[in-house]
């Protein structure tokens, strides 16, 4: 099983890249908990919280596609550094606001998130300018889905810890700080200074012109809303049985679920149709949602969000494959910053829905907000089959010249949709 994904890392330049996107990213995949925790120590209300980690997410999802164009006009040190400073900068600002004065508190949040640097989607940008053949490039993009899961099992303990050892204002400075030099690191690599696109035809719709990326992006509005809801019903969860050390551990639970099925599913290089797989992969996540809302006691409940969490890694990976297949020619890292924006939205509209549900309804219809809004995109998905299931047009998933300099020949996708 890790024999593929030690090749991945033996290649030049690799894991460089890999660990210093995962600790640049660190800022962006606790900032929702880290905005919740941050709030509820200041004595403000789980709606209070939820807003402000949605007006985060919102303005994360406009900046991610429009910082994603400018990478892939510019390149990527003029662009991502600069916007992990900027974030850093207005996270720091918040943490000191507090809740003082909520217009602040509110610029602060929406400016963090709108500088947010597309770390993630550059990461996929450059896959194929470190790795050489198509089977590895599917396998770093596995690997990559399991990688952040060891942030998003990692990342909650670390917030937690710091909170506990220091106070949740240390911890928002603290790991914003650690961010910029994750960006640093990767930004000053030879990859990432050498990477160009591939000339673009102009269209303000950039990468959105195209239907099967518009399809996927609907269905992962409703993946990320699951998640979303589950991390601030969690919190309500754990005020009744431990505090802050079982939210801690619900929220690692549910990475380290993603973890293990992320690991299981790169080890192997499936066949077939990958949309046709994404719609069973989608269905077993929301079905392995639906037990949190036993809420049994805090050893049971953690295991159910590893299995809530086990089907997530896969499905990301799977999405992956497919935004490679459908991203027009010159849009590869806004294509990949649109999923993340997608996802990010739609976990700050469950952030934003829970809160009130959680609030008039307890945690038990809040743990039922991830069960449907599961559903949902396993609809969306179902709906949109066929758009999904035909080739794409200018999808890059070797070496080319949207990620090479020296313009190699550009391969895609075979007829037989093998990933």
């Amino acid at each position: 099983m890790a024999a593929g994904y030690l090749e991945i890392l033996r290649a030049r330049h690799a894991t460089r890249l890999l660990v210093g996107t995962l600790v640049g990213r660190l800022p962006n995949a606790i900032a929702a908990i880290a905005i919740v925790l941050f709030i509820r120590s200041e004595g403000g209300t789980y709606s209070l919280a939820g807003a402000l980690a949605a007006v985060y997410g919102v303005a994360n999802a406009v900046g991610q596609p429009v910082l994603g164009r400018l990478v892939d006009l510019y390149g990527q040190p003029r662009v991502q550094l600069p916007a992990a400073v900027l974030s850093a900068l207005a996270m720091t600002a918040f943490a000191f606001t507090g809740t003082e004065s909520l217009v602040l508190s509110y610029a602060a949040v929406a400016g963090a998130g709108l500088f947010t640097p597309p770390l993630e989607g550059g990461l996929r940008a450059l896959w194929s300018s470190v790795l050489h053949r198509e089977d590895q490039v599917h396998t770093a993009y596995a690997m990559d889905a399991v990688a952040q899961e060891v942030m998003f099992t990692v990342g909650p303990l670390l917030l937690t810890l710091c909170a506990s050892v220091w106070s949740a204002q240390a911890a928002l400075l603290v790991l914003n700080v650690i961010g910029v030099l994750g960006a640093l690191s990767v930004v000053v690599s030879q990859p990432s200074r050498a990477w160009r696109s591939a000339p673009r035809e102009a269209h303000w719709l950039g990468a959105l012109r195209s239907p099967g990326l518009v399809a996927l992006l609907a269905a992962f509005l409703f993946v990320g809303s699951a998640l979303g809801s589950i991390a601030v019903t969690s919190v309500s969860y754990a005020d009744d049985h431990g505090g802050d050390a079982v939210y801690g551990w619900m929220m690692a639970g549910l990475g380290l679920g993603a973890l293990i099925g992320g690991t299981v599913y790169g080890a192997r290089q499936w066949t077939g149709e990958p949309a046709r797989r994404l719609r069973a992969l989608v269905a077993l996540l929301a079905a392995c949602q639906v037990p949190l809302m036993l809420r049994p006691g805090p050893v049971p409940m953690v295991l159910l969000t590893v299995l809530a969490g086990l089907f997530l890694a896969p499905a990301i990976a799977c999405a992956f494959v497919l935004v490679d297949r459908h991203a027009p020619r010159g849009t590869v890292t806004e294509a990949f910053s649109w999923l993340v924006t997608t996802f990010t939205v739609g976990s700050s509209v469950g952030t934003g829905l829970a809160g009130p549900v959680v609030e008039h309804g307890g945690a038990l219809w809040g743990f039922a907000v991830p069960a449907v809004t599961g559903g949902v995109s396993l609809l969306v998905l179902l709906a949109t089959g066929r758009v999904l299931a035909a080739p794409g047009r200018g999808a890059v998933v070797a070496a080319s010249s949207e990620n090479d300099p020296n313009r190699a020949a550009e391969p895609r996708f075979s007829a037989g949709d093998r990933a």
